[in-house]
């Protein structure tokens, strides 16, 4: 047990922060795996949410975030895929 006043101060600082993260670390996994089963647009949007809270609060890498974040968004149909814009080449 630390003995100084402020060793006891970061023990308690540590105990709420690990509480903290632990919560962060199991709603993005939860909200990966609800995405797993049954894919869809709204559920990447709540996976990227979750992936970024988690990263933005170091719970998480940020090239971590990207992986998954890029792994979970090719399992979307490309019909459910937003459409994208093609830009018409001009004619010289």
């Amino acid at each position: 047990m630390p003995v100084i006043k402020q060793a006891i101060k970061k023990v308690r600082q540590d105990k709420r922060k690990t509480a903290m993260n632990l919560k962060v670390k199991k709603a993005y996994k939860a909200a990966v795996l609800a995405f797993r089963k049954k894919p869809s647009a709204e559920g990447l949007r709540s996976v990227f949410k979750a992936l970024d809270r988690a990263a933005k609060t170091n719970v998480i890498h940020a090239n971590k975030s990207a992986r998954l974040k890029s792994r979970l968004s090719k399992l979307l149909k490309p019909t459910e895929k937003a459409p994208k814009q093609t830009v018409a080449k001009a004619q010289i």
